[in-house]
């Protein structure tokens, strides 16, 4: 009942902030997001918004000034209706500002070999707005992907603990977050110097995109698409759910690369061992290994229950306190794969 009401006032104030921050498409601009590939197209995502807001960070800069930043990554006016065009395909922003453009391949100009390029999207009539959208090619020599979670499992968090995550959030800067090595270790071996893609899935709000970006160019995180989720007000709640978003863009991500196997990382902190078992059973013989990071020591009984249930699939899962031992687990071959 409390929380009918709480979602039903939400909605409320979310309408009416969206009829007083309404804007016409004259102004707007495009925020352009990794893409990625499937057998057939480009997949190009973005959005479009009346101004981004985003500053750049200073690295001296004060908790307090940490703050005021983040907190305008969330203040987005979003515009929708907006008619967007690029490699000869065309799109219509969404109620929340969303556009995704599938475009062939051939449209996107980069060199033989590369794991990226840069396709030129614009809002219909306004030549003044293109930017150039990135996205993850395919390369012939890929043997594997990685889809990996990012909150304690790239990052420092604290995901599991909603004051600490919150906190960790919205005082912290490009500078400030900590990643974990051990966990960019792995992934360098895995990805092969971008030979192999790995794809990101996260339940955080699309709004920390270009943060999280930043955040990875700077730690030398190996960049992939990533697939975060929007917070807009639904009749079920807000966004998507956790595991939901998460099951559904890990059912994407394999249907993208549908000849590659898939190493998960994770942490134990937000049910994925209990996202990536159902994972498993939707995708017989696709996962080829899964790293749980425990952020506090040992699993619950839930995915303690998950994780035997992964081992029993044949899948090897490794579990513990950092990544550093999920390689000899595996029996990972580097030649081999």
């Amino acid at each position: 009942m409390i929380r009918s009401i709480a979602l039903s006032i939400a909605r409320r104030a979310e309408r009416l902030l969206e009829r007083i921050g309404a804007r016409s498409d004259a102004d707007a601009v495009l925020d352009a997001y990794c893409g990625y590939a499937t057998p057939d197209a480009l997949i190009l995502r973005g959005r479009v918004l009346s101004h981004l807001r985003a500053t750049k960070p200073d690295p001296t800069q004060s908790r307090w000034d940490n703050l005021r930043h983040m907190a305008s990554l969330f203040l987005t006016d979003e515009v929708a209706n907006v008619p967007v065009q690029g490699g000869g395909a065309r799109a219509i922003s969404d109620a929340e500002g969303y556009v995704a453009l599938s475009v062939d391949p051939r449209a996107a100009d980069f060199a033989a070999g590369s794991a990226w390029a840069g396709v030129p999207v614009r809002i219909e009539g306004r030549p003044e707005t293109e930017v150039a959208f990135p996205v993850r090619l395919p390369t012939p020599r890929a043997r594997h992907i990685v889809v990996s979670d990012i909150d304690d499992t790239m990052i420092e968090t604290g995901a599991h603990n909603l004051a600490r995550n919150l906190w960790t959030t919205f005082t912290g800067s490009p500078f400030t977050r900590m990643v974990h090595r051990d966990a960019v270790r792995l992934m360098r071996r895995l990805t092969a110097d971008g030979r192999n893609p790995v794809f990101y899935v996260s339940s955080s709000p699309w709004n920390l995109h270009r943060f999280l970006d930043a955040l990875f160019a700077r730690n030398d995180v190996p960049r992939g698409p990533m697939f975060l989720r929007d917070l807009g007000l639904t009749a079920e709640g807000i966004g998507a759910s956790h595991g939901s978003h998460k099951g559904a863009a890990i059912d994407a991500i394999l249907a993208a690369n549908p000849d590659l196997p898939a190493f998960l990382m994770g942490d134990t902190g937000q049910r994925d061992a209990v996202i990536y078992r159902d994972a498993i059973r939707r995708h017989p013989g696709r996962i080829a290994g899964v790293a749980l990071r425990e952020p506090v020591p040992g699993a619950g009984a839930n995915d303690a229950a998950a994780i035997a249930a992964i081992e029993a699939a044949g899948v090897p899962c490794w579990h513990g306190p950092d990544f550093d031992g999920a390689l000899a687990h595996w029996a990972f071959d580097e030649e081999a794969t």
